[in-house]
């Protein structure tokens, strides 16, 4: 190998470990970014939404509350964790409430997401490795990286299959589905080919392993210690800069709803607190009730002048008559 080839060999495995801590680093900063703006939105309105799955399980059976009991102002206000839980793997795994409203869709969202799923599984097995590196020698992490290789492939491939599968399949259901065509931007079209050619890439570069290559372990131990010498395949290269792109770049748009989920979830549909005397709830009421809100339906009359104190006190029925 001529001292030139090393040399651009060794820029872009630079290339490729700074992309994939900006990558992260990005992401995580965004994904921070998300939960503070969301963590500090105002009071919402109450759903009054039933079943809650926090219930006690008598009363999610059929969708009742606690404000049933007599005097519940008066007893401690126990959650059922585990029905929370429950729910929340259903949906996060399964997509059940995507499988029960909407069919059609179901099948190639759940292939995407649960490829997703195998492919975080197989880069925490290479943070993993990755951190065992660190604290390692040489010889007990080259046994563990040969005991993890298998694992890390098998996820990887599997999954990064699964999501081109999905999102291929996502695409032909925006292009031909009449009932999608109002939901579908060019943002969600550009989306998918972003994931369809990042993966395919990984995949195509993994498995045209080239003769001279850096193997799994290889790879893991260099991002550790930055060792631009790790010889990497320019596909698997193009493909791992591309995905680090596309980690940095999914907190700032709507595929970040994971997020937005998890909120909606647990401050929205699911919070049934009490407004207790000296609360957090009481304090926040009056700012809420100061409000200015713009709604576009018109009896509602939030034309953007009235606080929520004056529309909530008065009778829309009776300002239409006069």
């Amino acid at each position: 190998m001529s001292h030139q080839s090393g040399c651009t060999e060794g820029k872009l495995t630079a290339a490729v470990y700074l992309a994939i801590y900006a990558g992260l680093l990005i992401f995580l900063a965004g994904c921070l970014r998300r939960i503070l703006v969301y963590s500090r939105t105002p009071l919402h309105l109450r759903w009054e939404i039933y079943p809650l799955p926090h219930e006690h399980p008598y009363r999610a059976a059929y969708g009742g509350s606690y404000f049933e009991t007599q005097e519940w102002w008066r007893k401690p206000q126990v959650a059922n964790r585990r029905g929370e839980w429950r729910v929340m793997a259903e949906e996060i795994l399964f997509l059940k409430s995507l499988r029960e409203f909407n069919r059609r869709l179901w099948l190639p969202s759940f292939l995407f997401h649960f490829g997703l799923y195998i492919a975080m599984a197989a880069i925490g097995c290479v943070a993993l490795a990755m951190t065992c590196g660190l604290f390692s020698a040489g010889i007990r992490f080259a046994g563990f990286i040969h005991m993890m290789a298998p694992l890390m492939k098998a996820s990887g491939s599997v999954g990064a299959v699964l999501i081109v599968t999905g999102a291929c399949w996502l695409l032909m259901r925006r292009a031909t589905d009449p009932a999608l065509k109002n939901s579908t931007h060019a943002g969600d079209i550009f989306n998918l080919f972003l994931f369809i050619a990042a993966f395919t890439l990984l995949v195509g570069g993994f498995l045209m392993h080239e003769p001279g290559t850096a193997s799994l372990g290889e790879f893991a131990r260099g991002i550790v210690h930055f060792d631009r010498s790790v010889n990497i395949s320019p596909v698997f290269a193009a493909g791992l800069i591309l995905t680090s792109a596309l980690v940095a770049y999914i907190p700032f748009t709507h595929m970040a709803h994971f997020i937005a989920k998890y909120f909606t979830w647990h401050a929205v549909r699911w919070d049934d607190r009490r407004n207790e005397r000296g609360g957090a709830i009481e304090s926040q009421i009056p700012v809420a009730l100061g409000y200015k809100p713009t709604w576009s339906a018109p009896h509602v009359g939030a034309d953007g002048n009235r606080t929520w104190a004056e529309i909530a006190t008065t009778n829309p029925t009776r300002e239409a008559k006069k």
